[in-house]
């Protein structure tokens, strides 16, 4: 019998406040850093999944639940704005010509409408790996 505490399957809500979720898919996105979502031990009912960016092999994690950000996201979130992708647009455009400074003040607002738009694409409820099987939690968001 595992100890008190250690036994994720005792989880049955997480909460995740939203620039986690944000930070941890665009960080995914734009670099070869890991971000993910992570529930520690001991659980019980609700729990609080936090930012963590997996930088090494850490033993301690063996403990933890990690949640992939994708994996709290609907199918139709939408996709993270390419730099090319808004040149290519701006270039389009016949009431703007291109410039390079043109080009980064519209990236910058494409990735901010994206920031502002993903919130809205997180689950209601998520499955959690853990050593006894897939485990269905509701997901509640904060902020």
């Amino acid at each position: 019998m595992s100890p008190a505490g250690s036994d994720p399957t005792a989880i049955r809500s997480i909460a995740v406040s939203v620039e986690d979720v944000v930070a941890a898919v665009e960080t995914n996105r734009t670099s070869d850093r890991e971000a993910l979502l992570r529930v520690t031990p001991p659980f019980s009912g609700r729990m609080r999944a936090r930012l963590h960016l997996k930088l090494h092999e850490d033993p301690s994690a063996d403990e933890a639940v990690t949640i992939d950000p994708d994996r709290l996201l609907t199918d139709d979130a939408p996709d993270y704005p390419r730099p090319a992708e808004t040149e290519d647009a701006l270039r389009r455009d016949p009431d703007a010509a291109y410039t390079v400074e043109r080009h980064r003040t519209r990236h910058e607002a494409a990735v901010a409408d994206w920031r502002a738009a993903l919130p809205e694409s997180i689950r209601d409820r998520v499955t959690l790996p853990t050593a006894g099987g897939p485990h269905a939690v509701d997901v509640y968001v904060l902020g």
